[in-house]
């Protein structure tokens, strides 16, 4: 299972980029917003650290603004993915984008219908969102497990990323499910790095050495 990082951040891109856990990176406008940075300058920035896709989302709601948007994200770097929402207008400018040869990541998934026509169409990637589904009591965890068992009856090509990553389990369990990619904000992936026991048996190796070096 690949690993992105969901942030724009370009520090902590650039941080977890280094201990090699890094395979692409989602952005959305909320997170662009909190950089304040123009959305152009950022991607590119991310581009030359992470060598892997790049969904950059595109403001417009009117599918022919959608289709613009992308044409022009595209000419920024060779790993952009062009980010769309899952509504009727998104679905038309998908359809007309995947013939262009424009990857695409639907985005705001929460139903297996709608991941259905997103592959349908054409698309290179669907975001569903499993942290926003939990918070309404709803099973992320299983609308993952139907979006892959439907891909697979059908040989679907779109990939999956688990979105909306809470807590650690959602990525272990993504991975028990086969999920082909989970995108992580950098507070999920430190928590994935550590166990209390791993710290204990760390702390008491080193108690235990400090009892025995001087008699080297």
């Amino acid at each position: 299972m690949d690993f992105y990082i969901d942030t724009a951040n370009i520090d902590d891109i650039k941080k977890y980029n280094a201990l090699g856990i890094v395979d692409g990176v989602t952005t959305n406008p909320s997170l662009i917003a909190k950089e304040g940075v123009s959305l152009e300058k950022r991607i590119k920035e991310i581009a030359e650290v992470v060598d892997g896709p790049i969904s950059t989302e595109v403001l417009a709601t009117d599918y022919k603004e959608m289709i613009e948007e992308a044409r022009k994200y595209v000419t920024w770097h060779k790993n952009i993915v062009v980010k769309i929402p899952m509504t009727v207008d998104g679905m038309k400018a998908l359809k007309i984008l995947a013939k262009e040869g424009i990857k695409v990541n639907i985005t705001l998934i929460f139903s297996a219908s709608q991941a259905l026509i997103a592959a349908k169409n054409g698309a290179t990637y669907v975001s569903p969102f499993v942290g926003r589904l939990d918070d309404i009591s709803e099973d992320g965890m299983g609308l993952i497990n139907e979006i892959i068992t439907i891909y697979s009856n059908y040989n679907f090509d779109t990939k999956v990323i688990v979105a909306s990553v809470r807590h650690p389990r959602h990525v272990v369990d993504s991975a028990i499910m086969g999920a082909d990619i989970a995108t992580v904000p950098p507070a999920i992936l430190d928590k994935l790095f550590k166990h209390p026991l791993t710290d204990k048996g760390v702390k008491a190796f080193l108690s235990d050495w400090e009892k025995v070096k001087n008699l080297q």
